[in-house]
């Protein structure tokens, strides 16, 4: 035998002995925790580096030489005061296996450490809210009511004002669909009076009112709460108010109390929520003359009271504003990049929407005119206590979240019986896979003008995206929109698959999926540059708001995966590039 090959063979043991679990790799152990890490609550154990080898294993980091010095002292008294010259020889060369694979397990915890110290840093800074604190306005009479906002299938929303309410700065003034179309009836002009217009009333009334439908519910307080408790899951600590001789007793969607998302860019946050008599507001006797109560209405078949939650006022919704205006490439990656990071963050809180598309997402700019969108109108959201997002699916009566046509494959060809759960944790991804067309100016492909079915579609019949879009996008969305949820990026590793591709493109050149020293030094030098930014006027704008979320949800696995598929991608696209 040859000793190049005694070599190899020593090499390919030795690794194979770390593999088989003589050494745990730190992928297991990183994996292992991050399920601890995801749950609600503090982490009931964190990983140590420092535990990844045995104790007996420990004095071989020092030198590669000891450890080959031991290794072949043990095969010398195995093998007798005679042993082989090629017995040695195997042995130094399990001895360089077990160094090598020593060495990127100590990589790894270096930039497993790395990843936590930034998330510890970034977790702790909160991002600020959109309108300042008041202590009032718990009752609808704190509120001027304006024009009607909208209207949908189970509430109404109107602009409002409040004397304690913050105007808008300039520079959020400018965020509307002025600049995008002209609000008039067809000349040309602008219309400065719409209700929609900055130079009228969205400077004027920075707030919204959002009123419930109220059919079933009673008119008594706790049953409104108990029967909407899911329109509160976006409200904020201080929300509601509770008088000091009176619980309002909360009973949520399955019998507990309504869980609460913590504040985040992109995730609408409600400022307060009160039950109050329904008024006879503007238009309320034209446009939606059922749902208001007999005093208001002989022929509504409404309650007397109802829930009212008040919110940030936006401009538009997404769908509005795609219908005047096509995002640049670089809007639209960011855009995307936001819905993900809004959905991850409600996962990371067991929250799943349930019912995510363009109406349902509200939208503005910074100020420096880049959209920001949020995720607003949780009244199908799925909020358990245990967060697993499983839903038993036993009666043909559980509701399956709204919208059927962006219904994930798993919800919509889900039959009910006996054990049948539903598992929601990628349901709003793949949701977030099918809004993407829209986002790039294509219909989507699962209304009725794509033609596709989420229960019946192949993946290879989804239309292709405008050339314009980046490779890295065709692959997050192709990957999102994955039959199998076994198979379908979670919106974590398709977020930083996007974050990767906007930012970190010298960080990955010439990167090793393996290696991450180099994105190690990368994550450290971003960390720096958005604290510095931060302290200055960009700090809230939608980049720097994204890249802080970024490095708030560092997981080395997960930053891991990203960077394989992004690696892979490119080398796919380039591999097409050379065939042609």
């Amino acid at each position: 035998m040859s000793v190049k090959h005694v070599i190899s063979r020593g090499l390919e043991l030795g690794r194979s002995v770390i593999q088989l679990g003589l050494f745990k790799p730190a992928g297991r152990l990183a994996v292992k925790f991050r399920g601890e890490r995801l749950r609600v609550g503090p982490p009931a154990r964190t990983a140590q580096p420092q535990l990844f080898l045995p104790v007996r294993y420990r004095y071989f980091r020092i030198s590669l030489r000891g450890l080959a010095a031991q290794l072949q002292s043990f095969g010398l008294r195995r093998f007798g005061r005679c042993g082989s010259a090629r017995n040695r020889a195997v042995f130094l060369a399990f001895g360089v296996g077990v160094g090598l694979i020593e060495k990127d397990l100590e990589d790894d915890r270096r930039s497993a450490a790395t990843c936590q110290d930034i998330q510890a840093v970034f977790t702790k800074k909160k991002f600020p809210s959109p309108v300042k604190s008041f202590s009032s306005g718990f009752k609808l009479e704190d509120y001027v009511i304006g024009r009607q906002l909208g209207k949908g299938s189970n509430a109404v929303v109107y602009e409002a004002t409040a004397p304690y309410a913050v105007r808008r700065d300039r520079g959020c003034d400018q965020c509307s669909l002025l600049e995008l179309k002209d609000q008039s009836s067809g000349d040309g002009k602008r219309d400065t009076d719409s209700p929609r217009s900055p130079q009228g009333s969205l400077g004027i009334y920075p707030l919204a009112v959002k009123m419930m439908w109220n059919f079933g519910a009673g008119s008594s307080s706790e049953a409104i709460l108990r029967s909407m408790s899911q329109e509160l899951v976006p409200a904020g600590p201080l929300a509601m108010k509770q008088e000091k001789d009176e619980q309002i007793a909360l009973s949520g969607y399955f019998g507990e109390l309504p869980k609460r998302v913590s504040a985040h860019p992109n995730v609408i946050r409600v400022f307060r929520a009160f039950t109050a008599d329904v008024p006879l507001l503007p238009g309320a006797r034209e446009e939606y003359p059922d749902v208001l109560p007999a005093r208001l209405n002989p022929g509504g078949l409404g309650n007397n009271r109802t829930l009212f939650l008040v919110m940030k006022s936006y401009p538009s919704t997404l769908r509005q504003y795609l219908e005047v205006n096509v995002p640049s490439r670089r809007e639209g990656c960011l855009m995307v990049l936001q819905l993900l990071e809004g959905v991850d963050h409600l996962y990371r809180q067991g929250i799943a929407h349930r019912d995510l598309k363009s109406d349902n997402v509200l939208l503005e700019f910074d100020t420096d005119g880049c959209p920001r969108v949020v995720i607003t109108d949780f009244g199908c959201c799925l909020a358990q206590s245990d967060s697993s997002l499983q839903l038993p699916f036993n009666s043909v009566w559980v509701n399956r979240g709204g919208n059927s046509s962006l219904m994930a494959p798993e919800v919509a060809t889900a039959v009910p019986g006996p054990g049948v759960v539903i598992d929601y944790s990628k349901a709003d991804g793949w949701a977030v896979g099918a809004i993407s067309y829209e986002i790039f100016g294509q219909a989507n492909p699962f209304y009725k003008d794509g033609g596709l079915d989420s229960r019946s579609f192949q993946e290879n019949h989804l239309p292709a995206l405008p050339a314009i879009v980046p490779a890295d996008v065709k692959l997050v969305v192709r990957l999102l929109l994955r039959r199998s949820p076994n198979k379908r990026l979670s919106a974590r590793v398709a977020a930083n698959m996007l974050h990767l591709s906007l930012w970190g493109r010298r960080a990955l050149a010439n990167q090793d999926s393996a290696g991450m020293k180099k994105l190690a030094d990368w994550l450290l030098c971003q960390s720096a540059l958005v604290l510095l930014r931060g302290c200055g006027p960009g700090g809230n704008s939608v980049e720097a708001e994204l890249q802080r979320c970024f490095l708030s949800n560092l997981e080395l696995e997960d930053l891991r995966l990203a960077v394989s598929f992004v690696l892979f991608g490119r080398e796919q696209g380039r591999a097409r590039i050379m065939s042609l």
